[in-house]
């Protein structure tokens, strides 16, 4: 069982809202503390509460919340990918840890599922408070995979070449250039397939996801390299991902680059089963709760 706790706290363009999963009500001792981060446009209704409501369940205090621009959060403009900003979003989200009664002192865990992993391994990569990652079908991509995966060089001119006159238009009318994040019609689309668990409203397809990415945010997507801050993540990580997942080469490079301690589990799935599927949610959980067990 686990007590879900509406919360809120200040990020770097105000208010971010979460939601906070404690083990049990009735529970005496403060649970070690877990951030939960979902992947990239997505809001916390999509899968960070799923995995934060797991680890309740196995014993952890875990937050999951909507980074600045996104869902109940504030900030602008909206649906506005940057890693940079989601890793000190991520920052707030321990301070905010940090000072809460349910929280016990001490070391704290960060889950990151897809890009997510990017956003968590860039704040343990800064931040001495992570004392243990686990990343969760991570999308970590460099140069090299952007180009394998958005149309080589000429594709990554081309969205950063959008990006740039985008960026012109909201700095001269305050207007956002958006397109879908998910379509199998639109060819400009973030991602241009018809992908069923943001489709379809029984999975990830909620209200509370606009489906609407900002173009001027390419550059700093493509221009953010996992595998290079690789080297500084220190703390015990976990690598839970799938050969038919999303980009397993980029994983294994950052696995092989991270200088603390590392384990890698391999398991079977689709990178969208990771997000709402039972087999792969709750293997992941399983994982993720008994790492954090032997390093928090």
């Amino acid at each position: 069982m686990s007590v879900r706790e509406q919360v809120s706290f200040v990020g770097a363009q105000g208010k971010l809202a979460g939601n906070l999963y404690l083990p049990d009500v009735d529970a005496a001792a403060a649970a070690a503390g877990v951030l939960v981060a979902g992947t990239w446009t997505s809001v916390k209704e999509q899968m960070a509460d799923r995995y934060a409501q797991e680890l309740a369940a196995r014993g952890y205090a875990a937050l999951s919340f909507d980074f600045t621009g996104y869902g109940e959060s504030e900030g602008a403009p909206r649906d506005y990918e940057s890693p940079a900003l989601k890793a000190g979003d991520l920052c707030a989200a321990a301070d905010f840890l940090a000072d809460h009664p349910a929280i016990a002192d001490g070391p704290l865990g960060v889950l990151g599922v897809c890009a997510g992993a990017m956003y968590a391994s860039a704040f343990a990569a800064q931040d001495a408070r992570v004392r243990s990652l686990a990343l969760i079908a991570p999308w970590l991509h460099d140069r090299r995979i952007c180009e394998e995966n958005y149309g080589g060089p000429e594709g990554i001119a081309t969205k950063k070449e959008a990006a740039a006159e985008a960026r012109r238009r909201y700095e001269e009318t305050g207007e956002v250039t958006y397109v879908p994040v998910v379509s199998g019609s639109t060819p400009d689309a973030a991602m241009p397939f018809d992908i069923d668990f943001y489709l379809n409203p029984e999975r990830g397809g909620i209200p509370q996801w606009p489906n609407r990415y900002a173009v001027m945010a390419w550059t700093e997507w493509l221009d953010h390299d996992a595998i290079a801050l690789a080297p500084r993540v220190t703390a015990p990580t976990l690598l839970v991902h799938s050969e038919d997942a999303a980009i397993p080469d980029g994983a294994r490079r950052f696995h092989a680059a991270l200088t603390g301690p590392a384990e890698f589990l391999w398991t079977d799935g689709i990178q969208f089963d990771f997000y709402d599927q039972s087999p792969q949610v709750r293997l992941a959980a399983d994982a993720a709760a008994e790492h954090f067990a032997r390093t928090l």
